[in-house]
């Protein structure tokens, strides 16, 4: 029998993958790590920017009405889901990102981009790069205080970011009873040792992560 699947993000996206582990017949246990929390922000005029960039769909879901003072500028989003949460909010999307935030800067600034505006959340990886002329942080990740570990045990987590792998090994105390997939190497390596398995996919984002659970769900005993 199949070990359950543990979905550690925040709401909106603990449903959502939660959903999909569902639709393969799998069981999926929703523990969330942190909650998304809107911050206020007044940002800068859309005619000194040439791109907007987006290293979340959180930055997309919380950024509020503001954000349409952009929608004239070419958005580079990381990922499938922050470029999908883009177009439906009416940004124009040029780019989307297989891999993390620096990587897709670096490629902005190889496609001519000089003085891009980046939104994302208060605990960020990327705090400086050289095409960037503004940063706005429109949302932060809160923690859930009463999150019982012994919900983990005997199941694959799923882990989406370097945060939550370090929370996590807070968290727990008993690493042996708890397999991990991550969704990338760096938060693998925030893990720390100790943990039943480990498995990372094959690329940085949602349905890899699963699968790679998936597989080591079965694998695991």
């Amino acid at each position: 029998m199949s070990r359950p699947l543990a979905v550690l993000r925040p709401e909106p996206g603990n449903a959502a993958t939660a959903r999909a582990i569902e639709a393969l017949g799998l069981t999926a246990i929703r523990v969330p790590l942190f909650r998304i929390v809107p911050l206020a922000w007044a940002g800068p005029p859309a005619g000194d920017h040439d791109a907007l960039i987006l290293t979340s769909a959180n930055a997309v879901r919380q950024a509020g009405a503001a954000l349409q003072a952009y929608a004239t500028l070419p958005a580079h989003a990381v990922g499938a889901a922050t470029a999908a949460a883009a177009r439906a909010a009416g940004l124009r999307v040029v780019a989307t990102g297989d891999a993390d935030g620096r990587t897709l800067l670096d490629r902005a600034g190889r496609a001519g981009v000089r003085r891009a505006l980046l939104l994302t959340g208060r605990d960020r990886a990327v705090a400086t790069h050289p095409v960037l002329t503004a940063i706005r942080a429109v949302y932060v990740s809160e923690a859930v205080e009463e999150v019982d570990p012994a919900l983990l045990r005997g199941t694959v987590a799923l882990v989406h970011s370097q945060r939550a792998a370090r929370r996590l090994a807070t968290l727990v105390a008993d690493r042996g009873a708890i397999a991990i997939a991550a969704i990338a190497p760096a938060v693998a390596d925030a893990l720390g040792d100790g943990w039943r398995a480990v498995a990372i996919a094959g690329r940085p984002d949602d349905a890899a992560t699963i699968a790679a659970a998936a597989a080591l769900a079965d694998a695991c005993d």
